[in-house]
């Protein structure tokens, strides 16, 4: 029986994770100790996380897929409960310095709720999108409309909270799961179409609106400081010494490392907040184009090894968690490494299993566990009839 679960374990995702966890403790050592402070709190506490991290992950691995089923709606309304919660007893110091009210304060340690509450939110949009189509099996206007609404109903509670938290950046990540799962969903593309190209519409309208009209946007509870980040994306040279001079650096940075880097621990450029946000910045200037390559190709490698297990697998339920999972890290690394190089705004995204930070840390390492989990417990059946199996 050892053997047989030994086999189920997907060593793939494991070497990719395990790869993307040395460079990130060498990145934090050469950010924190040999170019800043040179204090090893930080390379310490990235180690201690990764530990918990992997805990998390046996942990995950353990539930098969009637009991993350049933643990799904449970998780959801504690994920919902815990974004009310940080509302009311947030960080005060951390939301001065950051206007973010998304951090709770124990001791000495933070922790951002929004990142693990990711993994209920998958969970139950999965298992929501499940039953709906169990229930209709057939695709028509009027039972697409409805799945839609289930979805739109799910993730507002959460979204909205997100939101309230002035935390854009997470509000977006929630934003590509629901995007991600809705594509994959089976609503037809005469309902889908005309709804994105409406958003689309509506983000140009908005960005318009930040150029000529930002009077009215304030008045919608837009803040000052996000007007500056579009100001520094549209023209980064535009207030290089004040709202532009972070991308200005990160920019100066990574173009500096040139094709092979000037080396490990080498920094001739300041870079804000280097060690969370930034931290492609110091992968960049040390190790060159071929190391954000190198780092761009590993993320490949795990995402090919998270489509593949849904392959290999072929339960509906779970190819809807991974499609959360796969959509989280991928929005967060599109975003990350797109705001480094300035080709996105600045969104205070954390680049996946890299950046300093045990939240979004454990919340991917959670996710990484619910894809493990599907060959480990893998069952050659689909979900049928109305879910009541896993009830």
């Amino acid at each position: 029986m050892n053997n047989e679960k030994q086999s189920k374990i997907d060593y793939g995702i494991i070497l990719s994770v395990l790869l993307l966890g040395l460079m990130s403790v060498a990145t934090i050592y050469s950010t924190t100790y040999l170019m800043d402070t040179g204090s090893l709190r930080a390379t310490i506490m990235q180690v201690a996380w990764y530990i918990v991290g992997a805990v998390a992950v046996f942990v995950i691995m353990q539930f098969d897929s009637e009991q993350l089923w049933k643990l799904a709606p449970y998780a959801y309304a504690g994920g919902v409960l815990l974004l009310i919660l940080v509302l009311l007893f947030y960080d005060r110091p951390t939301a001065l310095r950051t206007g973010a009210r998304s951090w709770f304060k124990i001791g000495p340690l933070t922790f951002q709720p929004s990142e693990v509450v990711k993994i209920a939110y998958i969970l139950e949009l999965a298992r929501i999108v499940t039953m709906h189509n169990s229930h209709y099996t057939k695709h028509e206007t009027q039972s697409d409309w409805l799945l839609l609404g289930k979805i739109v109903l799910l993730s507002a509670p959460m979204i909205g909270l997100v939101l309230m938290q002035n935390d854009l950046g997470t509000t977006l990540v929630y934003l590509a799961i629901m995007v991600g799962i809705i594509l994959i969903s089976g609503i037809q593309w005469k309902i889908l179409l005309p709804i994105f190209l409406t958003g689309a519409t509506f983000a140009v309208g908005l960005l318009v609106l930040v150029v000529y009209n930002r009077e009215l946007l304030l008045q919608f509870g837009f803040k000052p400081y996000q007007f500056a980040r579009i100001d520094s994306w549209i023209d980064p040279y535009h207030d290089a010494s004040n709202a532009s001079y972070q991308l200005m650096q990160a920019i100066k940075s990574i173009g500096s490392g040139q094709v092979f880097g000037k080396g490990f621990g080498v920094s001739e450029v300041y870079v804000p907040v280097r060690e969370s946000d930034m931290i492609f910045t110091t992968i960049a200037e040390n190790f060159g184009f071929l190391g954000g390559a190198f780092l761009i190709f590993l993320y490949f490698l795990l995402i090919y090894q998270m489509i593949n297990v849904v392959f290999q697998t072929k339960n509906e339920f779970y190819s809807y968690i991974a499609t959360g999972v796969i959509m989280m890290i991928a929005f967060h690394v599109l975003e990350n490494i797109g705001m480094n190089i300035g080709l996105l705004p600045l969104t205070g995204i954390p680049l996946p299993f890299i950046s300093q930070g045990g939240s979004s840390l454990l919340g991917n390492m959670m996710g990484i566990g619910l894809v493990m989990s599907m060959r480990y417990h893998y069952k050659s059946y689909m979900f049928s009839g109305d879910g009541e199996d896993f009830h």
